[in-house]
């Protein structure tokens, strides 16, 4: 039981949008697509590093929560990514090189209730 006046600790949680027809549609390996996802998600962390909602989810590592959402295809990741940014949500789309296509994009940690309704319509990845 915690101690009177001690406030229990924020939700903090990351992010990861895959596009699902790299799997499903173009046959890409699914360990590509999750090195995909990791690359992402490594990238908004360091990106937003100095954050303090940043450095509070890193302080509880054994404790860490990501959901990985999936987009149906590159043209809804796009979208999600342009609507991200005119929230001024931070994120990282990553564009896998040399083919310069668009794969998954990963936010810097928040609170959930802060970014969830963005990403509502977006199912669990599957």
């Amino acid at each position: 039981m915690a101690a009177s006046g001690t406030a229990a600790p924020r939700c903090l949680v990351q992010y990861v949008v895959v596009r699902s027809d790299l799997v499903h549609s173009l046959s890409w390996p699914l360990g590509a697509v999750i090195s995909q996802a990791c690359h992402a998600a490594t990238a908004a962390i360091h990106l937003n590093y100095n954050d303090p909602d940043t450095q509070e989810y890193l302080a509880e590592l054994d404790s860490m929560h990501k959901v990985v959402l999936q987009a149906l295809d590159q043209a809804s990741l796009s979208s999600l990514s342009e609507t991200l940014t005119e929230k001024g949500v931070a994120h990282k789309l990553w564009v896998e090189q040399p083919e310069n296509v668009p794969t998954c994009l990963a936010l810097k940690p928040y609170p959930k209730d802060t970014v969830h309704p963005l990403l509502r319509k977006f199912k669990l990845f599957k």
